[in-house]
């Protein structure tokens, strides 16, 4: 049984606010745990009203390295690109930000490339957040031929490349993602997401756990540490 725990605001401002303390106090306690902290944020509409808040937060960020927990291949300079949005919110404040893309055309050798750039990173993360697309997906993980890939990879792989079926109409391209092992590691998983439908369908992708049709519910269904889930209609 997944155990989540749902937080609710009134609106994505206040969801924001809270998040980015929750946040902050990871990274902070990270820190001072540790030295470093490790974070793999997304590059959604939410993550970036959240970013701002964050970034003002005094943390020590020059001992804060960020990824994205997925990426699609394209330039870096691409508006679609989730590290350049990703970089221009921590680089600023101090943040170490790693892209996980290459210049690779051929998409599983893009994974490849994106795992061993992975694999130079200390690991466990301190905190994955997540977000859920209106189909179910999350991160990279998209239903389609390549889901089982990032779903069942080993322990030791942390991103595979993945090609969504159908494609999506707003950046019909591949993708690299952490595997679902990549993300469940982290010493924390945190998601965010707004509107009524998608709240229905993380609950109900989160009751049929292992016999979810979607990805989201298929990640969370190997969750050993609790889940905080983040919501604002």
């Amino acid at each position: 049984m997944i155990e989540a725990e749902w937080w609710d605001y009134d609106s994505l401002d206040e969801l924001a606010e809270a998040v980015a303390g929750d946040v902050g106090f990871i990274v902070e306690s990270a820190v001072d745990a540790r030295g470093a902290s490790l974070v793999a944020v997304p590059g959604d509409e939410t993550g970036s009203a959240i970013f701002p808040k964050l970034v003002k937060q005094q943390l020590p960020w020059k001992r804060v390295t960020v990824i994205p927990t997925d990426e699609k291949l394209v330039a870096m300079d691409d508006e679609r690109s989730n590290v350049r949005a990703i970089a221009k919110s921590f680089l600023p404040a101090g943040a170490r930000v790693i892209p996980i893309v290459a210049d690779i055309p051929d998409y599983k050798l893009a994974g490849n490339s994106a795992d061993a750039r992975l694999q130079d990173l200390p690991w466990p993360p301190d905190l994955v957040w997540l977000g859920v697309g209106d189909d179910g997906h999350t991160a990279s993980i998209f239903a389609g031929p390549d889901m089982q890939d990032a779903l069942d990879a080993p322990r030791a792989r942390r991103a595979v490349g993945v090609m969504p079926d159908p494609l999506p109409a707003g950046a019909p391209v591949a993708r690299v993602t952490l595997t679902r092992a990549a993300i469940l590691s982290a010493r924390t998983v945190l998601i965010t997401l707004t509107g009524e439908a998608k709240r229905e369908m993380l609950e109900r992708a989160i009751a049929d756990g292992q016999s979810s049709k979607l990805p989201i519910g298929r990640v969370l269904a190997e969750a050993e540490q609790p889940i905080d889930i983040h919501w604002c209609a």
